[in-house]
C-alpha cells in the first residue's frame, strides 16, 4: 500500500512470478461430477501454494505436471506432445511431485480447507470480512492459524506466525484506516479487492488480497498490487456510499 512501510519481516523470501487465476478462467469440470478425491485433488491444483510450486520447476517436469495431474491427460498422449516417451514422462512427473511435495512441506500438517461455497466457508469468510472492515486487530487475528503466512509478492517480505500478523495488521490499520473488502475468488480461494476509505467519501483501490483457509482457521494471507484487479473485473476507485 502506498506510503506504508513494511515491519520487519520473519523473513525475505524468493520473487517469483506468481499471480493468481480468476475461478471464471479456470475450466469448469462440474459436468464431471467428480467424487470427494478428485475435487480436494482438482482444488488443490490450482491453489496459489502449488502454483507458486510449479513455477520453480525444470520446463519439461512444469509440462508434464500441468499436462498429467493439471489438466489430466493421458502419458500416452502427453508423450506425443512433448514428442518423448512415456517413460520419460513417468520419470518426470514422478521428479516433479517429489520437488512440489517438498515445496508445501511446510503446509503438510495443515487441515483441510472447507469447500468451496459451503456453509463452513461462507461463515469463516464472513467473519473473516467483519474483523476486516471494523479494523478488528483481535476479532482477525482469532481467526488465524498459529503459524499463518502472510506474503506480498512481488515484494520479499514474508511474515510467519500469529505475532508477525498482529505487527502486520498493527501497521495496516494504523491511524484509523479503514477498508472495504470486495469479494471474488482466485485459484479455488476466496479473494477480494480491497479499498481504502478518503476522507471524501470514497474508496480507493489498496491492493488485492487472497487467502487460504485451513479448517476453521485462515492459514495464508496473500496481497498483491492494484494492477490485478481489472483481471478480475474489478474498479479501481469506488463512489461514496
Amino acid at each position: 500500500m502506498a506510503g506504508v512501510q513494511p515491519p520487519e519481516p520473519t523473513r525475505l523470501g524468493e520473487v517469483v512470478w506468481l499471480q493468481p487465476l480468476p475461478d471464471t478462467l479456470i475450466d469448469d469440470r462440474s459436468d464431471q461430477e467428480p467424487g470427494p478425491e478428485a475435487r480436494v485433488e482438482q482444488s488443490e491444483s490450482i491453489s496459489l501454494a502449488f502454483v507458486t510450486a510449479l513455477q520453480l520447476l525444470p520446463p519439461r517436469q512444469l509440462a508434464v505436471l500441468v499436462l498429467r495431474d493439471v489438466l489430466g491427460f493421458p502419458a500416452a498422449e502427453v508423450a506425443e506432445m512433448l514428442d518423448t516417451t512415456v517413460e520419460s514422462v513417468t520419470s518426470a512427473l514422478k521428479r516433479a511431485r517429489a520437488a512440489v511435495a517438498r515445496r508445501r512441506s511446510a503446509a503438510a500438517d495443515q487441515g483441510p480447507a472447507p469447500v468451496a461455497g459451503s456453509p463452513a466457508e461462507e461463515a469463516l469468510v464472513s467473519a473473516f470480512v467483519r474483523a476486516y472492515e471494523a479494523s478488528d486487530i483481535d476479532a482477525l487475528v482469532a481467526l488465524l492459524t498459529d503459524d499463518v503466512f502472510v506474503s506480498m509478492p512481488p515484494m520479499p517480505y514474508e511474515y510467519e506466525g500469529r505475532e508477525a500478523a498482529v505487527r502486520f495488521c498493527d501497521l495496516i490499520f494504523r491511524d484509523g484506516r479503514r477498508f472495504d473488502l470486495v469479494p471474488t475468488r482466485a485459484n479455488g480461494q476466496p479473494a477480494f479487492g480491497l479499498y481504502l476509505h478518503a476522507p471524501d467519501g470514497r474508496r480507493h483501490a489498496a491492493g488485492f488480497l487472497v487467502i487460504t483457509l485451513s479448517g476453521d482457521r485462515v492459514c495464508a494471507m496473500t496481497r498483491f498490487e492494484n494492477g490485478l484487479l481489472p483481471s478480475f473485473g474489478l474498479p479501481r476507485t469506488l463512489p461514496p456510499r
